[in-house]
């Protein structure tokens, strides 16, 4: 069980601060619930305590293993074979996880393709989107501002 000002990675949403937890009443069924600040996009939102774990919900990534996932960022192939429909798929998939590799995976890749050609807007929306996300466990992990964590992440994406 997490703990008030505990730092945590939501799928999807990115990374957030438990503000509180607290016991809500909703459909006549009674239910603890933490609730999170997404910092990066200026939300609060309660998660039920027992949906944390289906939900993917993790501790954020330790320093040592965003560092890698930092280094590794141009690491490994990006398989071209599939169409765009099919790696639009599966990268929502790989996104879902809430696996900071595999988040990585998807931005390394999209970030090679539009070196090559236009990106879709919904390709285009999920750059940007896995970006903010990674951007956001990032500022958590480092400590630092935003948008020092933009910073940083576009110099290890535009680094060859």
């Amino acid at each position: 069980m997490f703990q008030i000002g505990d730092k945590i990675f939501y799928p999807m949403q990115g990374g957030c601060v438990i503000d509180g937890i607290e016991e809500k009443e909703v459909l006549g069924e009674t239910r603890l619930y933490y609730t999170v600040n997404i910092l990066h996009r200026n939300m609060h939102v309660s998660i039920p305590t027992d949906k944390i774990e289906r939900l993917g919900v993790r501790r954020v990534v330790s320093q040592e293993q965003l560092d890698n996932v930092l280094a590794t960022l141009h690491n490994g192939e990006t398989d071209t074979s599939c169409k765009d429909n099919q790696r639009y798929r599966r990268d929502v998939s790989k996104l879902k996880t809430g696996d900071i590799y595999e988040a990585a995976e998807v931005i390394r890749d999209l970030v090679r393709i539009s070196n090559r050609k236009k990106l879709g807007t919904n390709e285009k929306n999920m750059l940007d989107n896995a970006r903010q996300i990674l951007i956001s466990e990032v500022v958590l992990v480092k400590d630092m501002a935003l948008e020092q964590a933009a910073d940083l992440v576009d110099d290890v994406l535009n680094a060859k």
